[in-house]
């Protein structure tokens, strides 16, 4: 398969400060691909060098198995974007922008093309309101609407779920998936919502000070690590005699006053919950971070 990103060993300095450090990655044409790491460890630094916005200091990027550096122009016609926030004007109504936007980029467009991309992200109703009115998340979705405008094969999105309310997240998470399923398109996509990176992205980067400290199929990276499972029971005294006394005792970590913290794989959650609810132990609550997040904040020292 061919690839849509390559980077190799890309480096941005600014003065003395390096913000990207010897970067290299490869995203595969039809891949949604999780792009992660804290603040200020060179995410959007690096989007930036891949759109062309700034030039990397060192390495190679290529997009579509092209020179960035020799075919900017031609490449970035298949590319649309998100990068840190959308700007509009604010005097006009979304309508309006878009309009604009498909003049700009030469596309002859109709009502319903409109309509059609308005619904698709969920404004449709509201596009003849000014942007002004519009609060972060609808800004955000127009934003999607912008970057589809001219049906781009590659999508470079940084957070794009910030602001949304979690229908507009699940909204999101659904048009992603749409566009990579249904019509194939390549999406490099950057969150702190780690659960919606795990559930979406079948590969992944994480970096830190601008360096890789991880990457590969999200799975394999995944599939040995254990996660923080807090049960909260009435009988603890029973509880703890009974973990004690069988090989859940392997995977007892702590206890947080009446929680017992447990350090095993989701996947045996269903199993200590039969155990325990069977031999007459009530459990008032079940909580665990997300696989991703507990591997996140492990590889990072958060």
């Amino acid at each position: 398969m061919s690839l849509a990103i390559q980077l190799k060993n890309v480096s941005k300095h600014f003065g003395d400060f390096v913000a990207v450090n010897d970067l290299s990655f490869e995203v595969q044409q039809g891949d949604i691909y999780g792009f992660l790491g804290p603040n200020g460890s060179g995410k959007s630094t690096t989007l930036r060098m891949i759109m062309g916005l700034i030039k990397n200091t060192n390495g190679e990027i290529n997009l579509f198995g092209k020179s960035l550096k020799a075919n900017r122009s031609d490449i970035l016609r298949e590319v649309g974007c998100i990068i840190e926030k959308p700007d509009f004007y604010n005097y006009l109504s979304a309508l309006e922008n878009l309009q604009l936007f498909a003049r700009a980029n030469q596309l002859n467009f109709k009502k319903a093309d409109f309509e059609q991309l308005l619904e698709r992200v969920g404004l449709l109703g509201r596009e003849k309101d000014k942007v002004k009115t519009y609060s972060h998340g609808m800004k955000q979705r127009l934003g999607l609407a912008q970057v589809l405008i001219h049906n781009p094969s590659l999508i470079i999105l940084d957070e794009p779920n910030t602001g949304l309310d979690p229908q507009g997240i699940i909204d999101l998470r659904n048009l992603i998936l749409s566009l990579n399923k249904e019509e194939g398109k390549t999406i490099l996509f950057s969150s702190h919502i780690l659960s919606e990176v795990q559930e979406m992205c079948s590969s992944m980067i994480v970096i830190n000070k601008g360096k890789t400290i991880a990457q590969g199929k999200v799975a394999e990276l995944l599939s040995h690590e254990k996660i923080h499972v807090k049960l909260e029971v009435i009988e603890v005294e029973k509880t703890m005699q009974l973990i004690n006394q069988s090989s859940w005792k392997e995977l007892f970590d702590k206890m947080e006053e009446s929680i017992f913290v447990m350090n095993m794989s989701k996947d045996k959650i269903p199993a200590l919950v039969s155990f325990l609810t069977l031999s007459g132990v009530s459990i008032e609550r079940i909580d665990y971070r997300n696989q991703l997040e507990e591997y996140f904040l492990k590889i990072t020292n958060q």
